[in-house]
């Protein structure tokens, strides 16, 4: 016991110097350098700090207090004024006109409604505080939800490495509402594996705020509550009656909003990077290839899906099928470069990190991609530190060549964690594991 205490008490002061390496990195080094390589682009002169969210207040204010449409091309011109301190034209090759346009459904803007009254000073301020208070909870309602026990020390230092981890600081500098939707889906599998169906399918609605993240997830629930319509109607109702809530609210405001919206969502794929299954594989061989293999990965995952269509919600299969789904959301559905919408990849870190054990030692597959996961993942705190002390020693332009090493790994790592996600949940399949019964879970750094 004196043994698992102190190894954990090294866990958690390696993980504050991991993070204070990392914290460091990302706000002293990599934010002001892509700050200067902005301005230097001619897009300097508006918001950094908050750029995302922007978007939602400017809207959100102009479109309730004023009644303006979020989608027109004035409130775009005003949209990148705020964040770049000028409008953008066609023949900038780097911005289309429709650059930064709102691209959330309208509904988002009567949710945020209320921070329209404050000043985007102050909205940026609380956003500050309430975001990472938000993902740090949305941890300890994971590992709730899956039913696995952490230490005071392995629970710090989960949270220090999870919100110094690059995916989170880009959503915390941005102000994404990726985070919030993070936190929403916790919340929301939290109440459904405490049975309260109702409270969940509520929550998960409001996480359409970004569709794109929870879309997998939300056609598997409706699945899953028809498997067993008697036991499980309440989350589609409460799921359903948000929804439509949400979308009658900002139809009355503004009534052509959903194909406006459209416009820009099917507009954005212009100027955003394709899916990582595409974009890994090149420009040309990945506009052929990567819409197949996407079609391929999602139709595998619509398979889980029915097959764990009955999966208990405190069991094994459904943690699993929730969690995969998720990893094949970040590598299928979203843009490439919208890393900080990783925080959906959270569920699968914790899930792996605590039950890897049991099929580690039998599955040499699984401990080959084990391994290499678990180094792109640590590669940005291992990576921090070398970059952080190089800096005195190169010029200036060696150093712009290694300032983005830590975060070089970014784009690989949802790949493995999809991977070993598919590898456990095919193990709990052929052992037929009871339902609720867990594979081995137990906490980082014990015996």
């Amino acid at each position: 016991m004196l043994v698992t205490s102190r190894r954990q008490n090294a866990i958690f002061l390696l993980s504050v110097a991991c993070a204070a390496g990392m914290l460091y990195y990302h706000l002293c080094l990599f934010v002001p350098r892509a700050v200067e390589v902005r301005a230097a682009q001619g897009f300097g002169g508006g918001y950094s700090f908050g750029a995302d969210f922007y978007p939602i207040w400017l809207t959100s204010r102009e479109g309730l207090l004023h009644h303006r449409d979020p989608y027109s091309p004035e409130m775009t011109r005003e949209i990148q004024m705020g964040l770049f301190g000028r409008g953008l034209d066609a023949n900038n090759f780097a911005a289309p006109q429709d650059y930064r346009a709102f691209a959330y459904p309208a509904f988002v803007d009567v949710l945020f409604w209320p921070l329209a009254l404050l000043s985007f000073a102050v909205v940026r301020v609380a956003l500050a505080m309430i975001l990472p208070a938000a993902t740090a909870v949305s941890i300890a309602l994971w590992l709730g939800t899956f039913r696995l026990v952490a230490g005071p020390a392995v629970l710090a230092s989960l949270t220090l490495l999870t919100l110094t981890s690059y995916v989170v600081l880009e959503g915390l500098f941005a102000e994404q509402v990726g985070l919030l939707v993070g936190f929403l889906l916790a919340a929301s599998l939290a109440a459904l594996v405490d049975g309260r169906l109702a409270l969940s399918g509520s929550l998960l609605a409001l996480t359409l705020i970004k569709p794109q993240m929870t879309f997998l997830i939300a056609a598997y629930l409706l699945l899953w509550s028809f498997a067993q319509w008697r036991l499980r109607w309440r989350w589609v109702g409460g799921f359903v009656m948000v929804s439509v809530l949400l979308g009658v609210s900002s139809l009355l405001v503004w009534p052509h909003w959903i194909a406006e919206w459209l416009r820009v969502v099917f507009g954005y794929r212009q100027y955003s990077t394709p899916p990582l299954v595409s974009y890994l594989l090149g420009n040309q061989i990945g506009s052929r290839l990567g819409p197949l293999l996407i079609a391929a990965i999602l139709v595998a995952a619509i398979a889980v899906a029915w097959r764990m269509r009955r999966a208990p919600p405190t069991s094994t299969e459904l943690a699993l099928t929730i969690s995969l789904l998720l990893a094949v959301t970040a590598i299928t559905l979203l843009p490439g470069h919208a890393v900080y919408d990783h925080i959906v990849l959270l569920p699968g870190v914790i899930l792996i990190a605590f039950s890897w054990h049991g099929i580690a030692a039998s599955s040499r597959l699984f401990r080959v991609v084990l391994g290499v996961t678990a180094l792109a993942l640590f590669w940005q705190w291992m990576l921090a530190p070398v970059v952080i002390a190089m800096r005195p020693i190169l010029s200036r332009q060696l150093f712009s060549a290694v300032l983005s090493l830590p975060i070089r790994t970014a784009g690989s790592i949802p790949f493995g964690v999809c991977v070993l996600l598919g590898l456990m949940l095919r193990e709990v399949m052929q052992k037929q594991l009871p339902a609720g019964e867990r594979i081995d879970p137990r906490e980082p750094g014990t015996d």
